[in-house]
C-alpha cells in the first residue's frame, strides 16, 4: 500500500466517522433512557478496545496492515447498518463493543503503518501532514452532514457513511490488487534468469 493511498483511506474513513458521531448521539438517545445508559455504551466500547489491542497488535504483524485496514472498512460498513434498526439498549451494546474492537484495529492498524511508511528522520512532518489531510477530510464531512440532515434522516447519514467506509475499503483493494498484479511480471522475470 502506498502512503498516499494509506492518506486517502484513512481521510475518506474519518469522513464517514465525523458524519455519524454528531447524530449517532441523538440517535442513541432515542433508544436509552438516561445517561447512565450513555455512560455503559462508551465505556463497553473503551473496554472493548484495550482489551482487543494487544491480539491486534499481534495480526497486525502477522497477516498485514493493508488487510486489517480492509477488514475494518468493511466491517464498519456492515455494523453501520444495523445503526438505524436499533430499538433496544442491549442491541446499542453489542454494537458499541463490536465498534470497540474495530476502532482498536483503525487505531492501532493506522499507527503501525505510520511507523512502517514514514522515514524516521522526516516523521514529525509526514504524521502532521497525514493528521493535517484527515482532519480537513473531517471537517468538511461534519459541515456537510449538518447541511444533509435537514433533508436526510438520521438513518440515512448512517447509510451514506457505510458507503464512505466502503469506498475506502475499495480504494485499499484496488491499491492491494495493482501491488499484487505488478509482482507478477517481477516474479516471472526473476524465474527466467
Amino acid at each position: 500500500m502506498t502512503y498516499q493511498r494509506f492518506v486517502l483511506s484513512q481521510s475518506i474513513i474519518f469522513m464517514a466517522s465525523s458524519m455519524i458521531f454528531p447524530f449517532y448521539i441523538l440517535l442513541l438517545r432515542n433508544v436509552g433512557d438516561s445517561y447512565s445508559q450513555f455512560g455503559w455504551a462508551y465505556g463497553l466500547f473503551a473496554l472493548t478496545s484495550a482489551l482487543a489491542y494487544p491480539l491486534i497488535g499481534k495480526l497486525s504483524d502477522r497477516i498485514g496492515d493493508q488487510n486489517l485496514l480492509l477488514f475494518y472498512s468493511l466491517a464498519m460498513a456492515v455494523i453501520l447498518l444495523f445503526f438505524p434498526l436499533v430499538t433496544e439498549v442491549w442491541q446499542v451494546y453489542v454494537l458499541q463493543m463490536t465498534m470497540g474492537v474495530l476502532g482498536a484495529v483503525q487505531k492501532n492498524t493506522e499507527k503501525t503503518t505510520l511507523a512502517r511508511k514514514v522515514e524516521k528522520v522526516k516523521a514529525g512532518a509526514a504524521i502532521g501532514r497525514y493528521h493535517f489531510w484527515t482532519s480537513v477530510g473531517a471537517a468538511i464531512a461534519i459541515i456537510v452532514t449538518g447541511y444533509l440532515v435537514d433533508f436526510l434522516t438520521i438513518g440515512a447519514i448512517f447509510y451514506l457513511a457505510s458507503l464512505l467506509y466502503v469506498v475506502s475499503g475499495i480504494v485499499l483493494w484496488k491499491n492491494n490488487h495493482s501491488e499484487k498484479v505488478k509482482q507478477i511480471p517481477e516474479q516471472k522475470r526473476t524465474a527466467d534468469m
